[in-house]
């Protein structure tokens, strides 16, 4: 087990809080911006860690991409070339350490060949706009497929799911899932390489799954309760050490005043809601994992309650510190 580990968080106007000693205590980092030094105020809306190099993390913001080799303590600003575009999400090549997509608002997909040191922006035929009053489109979703490096899945909200077969150089747009503006609504995007393999898509209405490549999906919708309608759905990640075992976050709303966390162990056949000890302030908004310990589990709501489990989601604790709103979250081992 992974005793010893730091949690990051990345919050929205309030930079990024990083804890050595498993959410006991707190600090903020010191992020370095493009123009100048400071305590890093910014909103980071994404991050990722490295599955190459065990203390090094990315972040996204609206000043571009951020890159950390200690453990979250401190961040230094990456060649990105910004445009006025938000970095909304991070992927890493599992197989290539030099290779990294990147997700922005408005939205499109960089790549990274060379360790991000430079970018090209790919070739995805995202909508410049939202059918919903929300700004442009921003890729919110963003994954390499662990079985198969060269296959990529992205998609944006709100602007659907898109597929790339041949390591990022052509994409293909994926057909909506229904008529709603839900459909094209993406929230999150994780690969179960379990029994048989599963992309998998959140948006508002619930998660979808393809067996096919995303030829066909089915969708599962969460109940919330004494609420008529459905829950409203929005993280989704897999177990780092058993694919079959998928998480979801759940709010009775947008960002809500209640949220669940659900757990399927067979791989999305069935579901079970989890118990937690302090009832979520917000909807679920994302989940940390990381291969150094599959049981170490990190939950955030949307407004800054932090839960962890250390046996795989099985029990959890709402960690004292609450922060501003979190987008983003990693741990990673001492």
């Amino acid at each position: 087990m992974a005793t010893d580990y730091t949690i990051c968080m990345g919050t929205v106007g309030a930079g990024i809080w990083y804890s050595p000693d498993r959410g006991e205590h707190w600090n903020k980092s010191r992020v370095e911006l493009p123009y100048f030094w400071e305590l890093g105020d910014i909103r980071v809306y994404a991050m990722a860690a490295s599955p190459h190099q065990p203390h090094r993390v990315m972040a996204g913001s609206e000043m571009g991409l951020h890159v950390s080799d200690d453990n979250g303590r401190t961040w230094q600003a990456m060649g990105f070339p910004i445009e006025g575009r938000q970095v909304w999400s991070i992927a890493y090549d599992p197989a290539d350490r030099d290779v990294i997509f990147v997700g922005t608002k408005p939205a499109a997909v960089f790549r990274s060949i060379d360790g991000g040191r430079s970018w090209e922006q790919r070739p995805v035929a995202f909508p410049e706009r939202c059918p919903i009053p929300i700004g442009p489109p921003r890729v919110t979703a963003l994954v390499v497929d662990p079985a198969n490096h060269r296959s990529i899945w992205a998609g944006a909200e709100v602007g659907g799911v898109f597929h790339s077969v041949d390591g990022g150089d052509s994409w293909q747009a994926m057909p909506p899932f229904g008529d709603s503006e839900n459909a094209l609504d993406i929230h999150g995007a994780a690969i179960s390489t379990g029994r048989e393999k599963k992309v998998l898509i959140t948006t508002p209405d619930g998660i979808w799954s393809s067996r096919d490549e995303g030829q066909s999906w089915s969708m599962h919708g969460f109940e919330f309760p004494n609420q008529p309608h459905s829950a409203y759905t929005r993280a989704v990640a897999v177990s780092a050490g058993n694919p079959e075992v998928i998480f979801v976050g759940n709010g009775n709303m947008v960002f809500g005043d209640g949220g669940l966390v659900q757990r399927s162990r067979d791989g999305g056949q069935s579901w079970e809601t989890l118990a937690l000890p302090v009832a979520p302030n917000s909807a679920v908004y994302g989940f940390a994992t990381n291969p150094a310990d599959p049981n170490v589990v990190i939950a955030n709501t949307f407004y800054g309650y932090i839960y962890l489990s250390e046996n795989g989601g099985d029990s959890w604790r709402k960690l004292p510190r609450e922060l501003t709103e979190i987008r983003s979250q990693a741990w990673l081992p001492n």
